[in-house]
C-alpha cells in the first residue's frame, strides 16, 4: 500500500492518508497519485477477514 494506514476500532474502519504526499502521475498521466491500496486488500482483524477494500486517492495536476 502507498500512503494508506488502516485500523479497526470496534466496528469502524479508520483510514489515514497524508494528503501532502504524492507518488507521481497515474499510468494514463491524467492525475497524480496520492494514495492507493494497490488493488483489493483484506481488512485485518475484523470478523475473520471477510472484508476487503480497494482505495485510490488522486488529484488533478
Amino acid at each position: 500500500m502507498k500512503n494508506v494506514e488502516m485500523k479497526v476500532e470496534g466496528d469502524k474502519l479508520v483510514i489515514t492518508v497524508n494528503l501532502s504526499k504524492e507518488f507521481g502521475p497515474s499510468s494514463s498521466g491524467k492525475t497524480i497519485i496520492v494514495a492507493s491500496t494497490e488493488g483489493n486488500q483484506t481488512i485485518e482483524g475484523y470478523k475473520a477477514e471477510n472484508y476487503k477494500i480497494g482505495l485510490n486517492i488522486y488529484r488533478k495536476p
